[in-house]
């Protein structure tokens, strides 16, 4: 894919990428990746497992640079500024950009201290009454303060996957993040919880920047407005999400989508 084959969407350029190669030592993972990625819209990456997708992701907030021996060609410039510069602190730009997991991670610890986490942690002096707050505020951003309103207190493992999922996007939102990164997560979620999240995502698009990875391309046709096609850790397509589904530019990625290939 070339620059030029760039779409920049009507949110407004919040990411965008140029030439990033990866390397986990000699092997490139992922090769000459241009891209712009929009503000308040959802991204969607698409593709066989082990062609790059999650890997993309993660140098999206330098979750890689904890992997030895791995490095990064090309850039990746988040409003304008490169995250790999010298001498950029990642925790703080992963405060920015916020990662949420395939399987829910809660902290085998309260509801309340699962959201609390991470203003305590960035040193947020907050009073009890402030912190509730922001609690409830994060729970009910993800439609989840009705919920768990009485049982703040009680251990956050004891709620169904789907619950415990919305926790991690309340958890991730409490730091007041920009970008919110999501590597599959609805795969480990039965049908009604999935449509739940993906309900979620499309309210929280109003606030954030959302990348999502998923092998779910009904799910990427729901709610993406912008999706690209990744295979062998090459770009093939990007563009609007309604166009890679109905005419895409690429005989390979018709196939992948038609089940000819992947």
């Amino acid at each position: 894919m070339t620059t030029e084959q760039r779409v920049t969407a009507a949110g407004g350029k919040k990411i965008s990428v140029e030439q990033l190669c990866f390397y986990y030592g000699s092997q490139a993972a992922l090769m000459d990746i241009s891209l712009d990625i929009a503000d308040h819209e959802i991204t969607a990456l698409i593709g066989p497992s082990g062609c790059g997708k999650s890997t993309f992701l993660r140098c999206l907030n330098r979750m890689n640079d904890t992997i030895p021996n791995t490095r990064v060609e090309g850039r990746i410039l988040l409003d304008g500024r490169d995250i790999y510069r010298p001498g950029l602190d990642p925790t703080g730009l992963r405060a920015r950009v916020g990662m949420v997991f395939q399987r829910p991670n809660p902290f085998p610890q309260s509801v309340f201290d699962n959201v609390a986490f991470g203003p305590r942690i960035l040193g947020w002096h907050q009073s009890r009454s402030d912190l509730l707050t922001t609690v409830e505020d994060c729970l009910r951003r993800v439609a989840l303060w009705d919920e768990v309103k009485d049982d703040l207190f009680q251990d956050a493992l004891r709620l169904s996957l789907g619950q415990q999922q919305r926790l991690c996007i309340a958890r991730t939102i409490a730091i007041k993040p920009e970008v919110i990164l999501m590597d599959e997560p609805c795969s480990a979620l039965d049908p009604v919880a999935t449509l739940e999240i993906e309900e979620l995502m499309r309210v929280l698009r109003e606030h954030y920047c959302i990348v999502i990875v998923t092998h779910n391309m009904q799910q990427a046709a729901r709610v993406s407005q912008q999706t690209g096609f990744f295979w062998l850790g090459r770009l093939v397509e990007f563009d609007h999400t309604n166009t890679i589904f109905t005419h895409p530019r690429e005989r390979l990625t018709e196939d992948y989508i038609t089940g000819r290939a992947g």
